[in-house]
């Protein structure tokens, strides 16, 4: 998997990925994910590819003082970042395929929209479910199908259109697991028998069009792949590519689904 599909950013990307697509995508996620990883006070907890950490920020109120959290990650830029927002916590680096930790570690196991971008997505399930206690509850969320993801399906024909295949799979790579059918038979693969997957309804909201592009292309993989010039016809192209999503008030708001997989360890 090429760097443009695992997700990876440097640290001006992550910080404008933390400032730009949390609050537009990622922070209503969190509630959700926690709650079906049911987790309690006092549990210990493990969030995989954590990114500059709203997951983990969110299970470790739910963990409370008696609980302990860990947030790993493989890129340094979004540790970083993670790290300034809550220094208390424990942030480590490192791979989902090959987790540093003892079988049975953790009463919860959650990873929030990292399962796309793991370059052996049958052997980072087996390792979460490999460090969760028995008992203990696993929670993924991934994107729903960019068939249901309307502004992002748009956003990928435009970026086909303009640049090409390469530019138009970064956007595309989040969507990957889509797929319900798809996603329930890689459970059952890595050996985690009757996961369950529920399918949420959220809303991608951002401020323009142009914040939008902007939170796209400078907060993710693209920001080192699109020249001044070529974001600039972006840009241009997007006031009327976009505009079905633009509300009378000139935000942009669309349906953004996605799947959670909740299990048990036996």
């Amino acid at each position: 998997m090429a760097v443009i599909d695992r997700g990876q950013v440097n640290r001006r990307a992550a910080e404008i990925y933390d400032e730009f697509f949390v609050p537009a995508l990622f922070l209503e996620w969190a509630d959700r994910v926690v709650t079906a990883a049911d987790i309690q006070p006092g549990d210990r907890v493990l969030d995989v590819a954590c990114g500059t950490g709203v997951l983990t920020r969110a299970a470790a109120e739910r963990a409370g003082e008696s609980g302990s959290v860990v947030g790993l990650d493989i890129n340094d830029g979004m540790l970083a970042v993670a790290a300034s927002k809550a220094p208390s916590l424990d942030w480590q680096s490192g791979r989902a395929e090959a987790l540093p930790f003892d079988d049975d570690s953790f009463d919860a196991v959650v990873c929030q929209f990292g399962l796309m971008f793991f370059e052996d997505r049958r052997a980072a399930l087996q390792e979460m479910y490999r460090v969760l206690r028995p008992g203990g509850h696993l929670a993924v969320a991934v994107w729903d199908s960019l068939d249901h993801t309307p502004g992002y399906a748009a956003m990928v024909d435009l970026l086909q259109r303009l640049f090409g295949e390469q530019a138009a799979n970064g956007v595309r790579a989040p969507f990957s697991l889509g797929d319900v059918a798809a996603l329930q038979a890689l459970f059952s693969d890595a050996g985690i028998p009757h996961a369950q997957i529920t399918t949420h309804v959220g809303s991608a909201r951002f401020a323009s069009i142009e914040a939008w592009v902007y939170t796209d292309i400078k907060g993710w993989v693209l920001a080192d792949k699109l020249d001044d010039e070529q974001y600039q016809r972006l840009l241009a192209e997007s006031q009327h590519a976009l505009s079905p999503f633009l509300t009378a008030d000139g935000e942009v708001i669309f349906a953004s689904p996605a799947h959670i997989v909740a299990a048990v360890k036996e």
